[in-house]
């Protein structure tokens, strides 16, 4: 009785996840999880966290946390904004931010929840075309009439726009806000972060879904000049002003702070990254030149779908999106060296 919905219901047009099996054995190299489990440090502050203080609501300032993030990237607590995994601050941002009526700009191939909340919202938008090569043509994105975003690096192309290239977007859109969406910028060169104590108009989103293998616990964070804080503040504050619970908060602010095991678990994902390139590459892959902890590649002689079929047939999973320009690339999520291997050996007797 789709009559009783509201307007805004009926236009809406969810986001669609990857594919999840319930099924054992499975390699899943289709959702960018990390393949390593959490710090240590994070299971212990959990179970630490586990107790009589759950009955309590947990604070909705979540200042602990703020202030672990801001230490970590050199500003202020004042700089930084906390919410239910970067999906959900994405949202709050394109309400604070955008306005209806007014066009925003965002790559023709990006992450697909932009056009859902663009719709959601009421927000006119136009998706920019990347080059030949998938690259960001940076002048396109210039004096836009209602703020930009965009994915650095981009997904699910895997592409890094340098940091000059960002500064010179945010530059030349000085009365409008520009995003950053940094889901995967622990495993590329450099984040914007430092260029947030430059420009008011700037706003850096990441995750602790990705680089810090905490998927499950839904936290992700936005950095940015304190008059954008408010803003997402108030937003929140509009829906649910508890937005992440306990046991949440004391795993983030652990995974945050276990600098050690972080970097070690990134190399071996960026060790395996440019292992998996190249093997690819021998089997006769075209690959996109990563800096994320995925692939993005396309076999000149097999089809990107029948690929994705028959690695599912051998209980692998990857990621395939169907859709021009893309629909010869299947995106191919980095995973332990022995997945790797595994999956290496399985595609090469697909494409061979």
């Amino acid at each position: 009785m789709t009559n009783l919905w509201s307007s805004m219901a009926q236009r809406a047009e969810p986001y669609i996840p990857g594919e999840q099996l319930n099924k054992e054995n499975i390699i899943k190299l289709n959702t960018n999880e990390n393949p390593y489990p959490p710090s240590p440090k994070v299971i212990e502050a959990i179970s630490k966290e586990v107790g009589k203080d759950l009955r309590l609501y947990p604070s909705p300032t979540m200042e602990d946390l703020r202030c672990s993030i801001a230490r970590y990237y050199g500003l202020e607590t004042e700089n930084v904004f906390i919410g239910n995994g970067s999906d959900e601050v994405l949202a709050f941002s394109f309400m604070a931010f955008f306005e209806p009526g007014k066009q925003i700009l965002f790559p023709n191939i990006t992450y697909s929840f932009y056009p859902v909340y663009a719709k959601l919202f009421h927000i006119p938008y136009k998706e920019v075309p990347l080059n030949s090569d998938f690259t960001v043509n940076v002048e396109n994105f210039f004096h836009s009439d209602g703020g930009v975003i965009f994915p650095n690096p981009n997904a699910p192309t895997s592409i890094y726009l340098p940091l000059e290239y960002v500064e010179k977007i945010v530059q030349n859109n000085r009365e409008k806000v520009v995003i950053i969406d940094e889901a995967y910028i622990d495993f590329a060169p450099e984040s914007a972060v430092k260029l947030v104590n430059q420009y008011d108009n700037l706003l850096v989103i990441q995750t602790m879904s990705k680089s810090r293998a905490l998927a499950g616990l839904r936290v992700g964070f936005a950095l940015g000049n304190e008059q954008l804080i408010q803003a997402l503040i108030r937003m929140k504050d509009s829906f649910n002003s508890y937005p992440i619970d306990r046991l949440a908060m004391a795993g983030a602010k652990a995974a945050i702070e276990d600098q050690a095991y972080f970097k070690e678990t990134t190399e071996k994902i960026l060790t395996t990254r440019t292992w998996v390139t190249k093997q690819l590459e021998a089997l006769g892959f075209k690959v996109l030149p990563s800096s994320t902890n995925f692939v993005f590649a396309s076999h000149p002689e097999m089809a990107a779908e029948k690929i994705y079929e028959e690695l599912r047939e051998k209980d692998m999973l990857i990621r395939y999106f169907g859709k021009e320009p893309i629909d010869n690339f299947v995106r191919i999520t980095i995973g332990t060296r022995k997945e790797m291997e595994q999956f290496i050996e399985t595609v090469g007797e697909i494409v061979g």
